[in-house]
């Protein structure tokens, strides 16, 4: 099977020059780009029967530029002064980057892991004097809580926002040679999308092994998967099958 059409169903990445503008060149396919899910911000009424009060806390833990983004919107909505001596914990370096959209970043004390939160953990264990807000969404991957309950820190979750299925009903009659998928929340509005989803010669591609699991329990056959060691991206991933594929 020649791969001529493939639908990433996450948002367009925002950078110049990104792998799948790369990739679409160099293999001369056509990549869209489609969110199966999108993110809805709770109001601040919910948040104060979270039983939330955000004076309580020294130090935020960021895992994404939405639980910033969020987190920031509610200080606004509850006219909450976000004090310059709030410690920001990072799991990236993207993610605290991203903090520049609202302190002056040089001012603040912000601590960045690599990249997983087992490494944030890490840093985490040298500040345990603190009291630690966790923004989030409704979902929550649960090694998440377990390893700050291990560390036994005094911390609070906050649901600041929701992940919810798009509408996809404009695909109803589109067809793509392969669907990429990153989240089993993009499995799951895909089938909620369209109950009556059947696979036929479609090939599907899946990021992580929950998403694999999610896949399978829907009755995908997963045709590719990342990452792995030899295809540790996507995009390295969608390559080797597509120049096989040929």
């Amino acid at each position: 099977m020649k791969v001529k059409t493939i639908l990433i169903s996450q948002p367009e990445p925002r950078v110049e020059n990104s792998p799948y503008a790369e990739l679409e060149d160099k293999l001369k396919v056509k990549i869209d780009f489609i969110p199966f899910i999108h993110v809805e911000g709770v109001d601040t009424k919910e948040v104060r029967q979270q039983k939330i009060d955000l004076k309580n806390f020294s130090a935020i833990v960021l895992t994404s530029r939405n639980a910033v983004d969020n987190f920031f919107r509610i200080a606004n909505e509850m006219r909450y002064e976000v004090p310059d001596t709030l410690k920001y914990f990072c799991q990236s370096e993207a993610v605290a980057y991203y903090l520049q959209k609202y302190v002056v970043y040089r001012k603040r004390k912000i601590y960045v892991a690599k990249r997983t939160f087992q490494d944030l953990i890490d840093i985490i264990k040298k500040h345990k004097s603190e009291n630690f807000l966790l923004p989030s969404s409704d979902v929550l991957k649960p090694n998440v809580p377990k390893q700050l309950d291990k560390l036994k820190l005094n911390w609070s979750r906050a649901i600041l926002y929701r992940t919810v299925v798009s509408d996809l009903s404009h695909l109803k009659d589109v067809t793509y040679d392969v669907l990429v998928f990153f989240s089993p929340s993009g499995i799951k509005s895909l089938f909620e999308n369209f109950p009556d989803f059947e696979q036929r010669n479609t090939k599907i591609a899946v990021f992580g092994n929950t998403t694999i699991k999610a896949a399978k329990e829907h009755g995908l056959k997963v045709n590719i998967k990342a990452p792995t060691p030899e295809t540790p991206s996507m995009t390295m991933a969608l390559e080797k099958f597509i120049k096989q594929a040929k």
